[in-house]
């Protein structure tokens, strides 16, 4: 037993006693354990846990019998089996590599999707990786259009929330109805969708629009955050709502629709429907 073969061994992964205690069964074998420290100068005390890391890792063999025998794996299956590990740790290192280079170039990049219809699948193939919580801001024609996906992942466990402008009846899913459903569609000229999956990938854009719908797809966390509050606030509304309606109608009318009037008046608001010929400007 030599230095230069301790270390060879050790370049295979082997601890400084592991390598002692396979030569010292390559030198003779089988052996008891008590052998195994005395050929091989291992303490009694380690040796058994030397030797069931060797058993576990399959680079020796235990027979089932008292005491316990222990044969080494010859010097060519060894090499066998560690480069057969070596590569599928490759392998799956290059896989995963891979996997966290184009997550991390995605993490800065903001992608513009156009069409309703692309829109639409890039929300449902979101929904498809989500594994804890789905929020949703949408029309109930475009939430019946995600029903398959959004089912399917309430039946794996996620969590499903959605603020929806109309009606929508989903037995899978916690759905919280937008007071104010055609003012605000009236107000906007449209229909938006607003998702976030797992607090960590958000879509956010126009839908009605045909061909023309425009929507961005980011795992930026400096937009995830700040489109994920827009439905987390709208859920704060809706528990308000529906804990104090009449004193906060008594404020801010019904539906609290002069807040609405207060803040919507500008580039984005009635202003925008007006210009579009969808209503008379008030």
């Amino acid at each position: 037993m030599t230095s230069e073969m301790i270390r060879m061994l050790q370049d295979l992964n082997f601890t400084e006693y592991e390598a002692k205690a396979y030569l010292a069964l390559l030198d003779k074998s089988p052996l008891s354990g008590y052998a195994i420290s005395l050929n091989s100068g291992v303490p009694r005390s380690k040796i058994y846990e030397v030797l069931s890391g060797l058993v576990e890792r399959g680079e020796i063999i235990v027979s089932h019998e008292e005491p316990a025998l222990y044969t080494p794996l010859p010097p060519q299956e060894l090499i066998r089996l560690k480069k057969n590990k070596m590569k599928s740790s490759l392998d799956a290192a290059a896989e995963a590599l891979s996997r966290y280079t184009q997550a991390a170039a995605n993490r800065e990049q903001i992608w513009n999707i156009t069409g309703s219809e692309a829109i639409l699948s890039r929300t449902a193939e979101a929904i498809g990786r989500a594994g804890e919580r789905v929020l949703l801001e949408i029309w109930t024609e475009e939430a019946k259009m995600l029903e398959p996906e959004l089912r399917q992942a309430a039946a794996r466990g996620v969590e499903i929330l959605i603020v929806v402008y109309g009606e929508l009846d989903f037995d899978f899913a916690q759905v919280f109805p937008h007071d104010s459903s055609e003012e605000v569609t009236w107000e906007y000229g449209g229909r938006w969708i607003v998702a976030s999956m797992d607090d960590r990938e958000v879509i956010a854009g126009i839908v009605s629009l045909g061909t023309d719908s425009r929507a961005a797809w980011t795992v930026h966390p400096a937009l995830v955050m700040p489109i994920t509050e827009v439905i987390i606030h709208d859920l704060y509304i809706f528990e308000l709502l529906r804990a104090h309606r009449p004193t906060l109608e008594q404020t801010f009318g019904p539906d609290l629709i002069n807040l609405r009037k207060k803040y919507n008046y500008g580039p984005s608001g009635f202003r925008m429907a007006v210009k579009l010929g969808l209503g008379p400007e008030t």
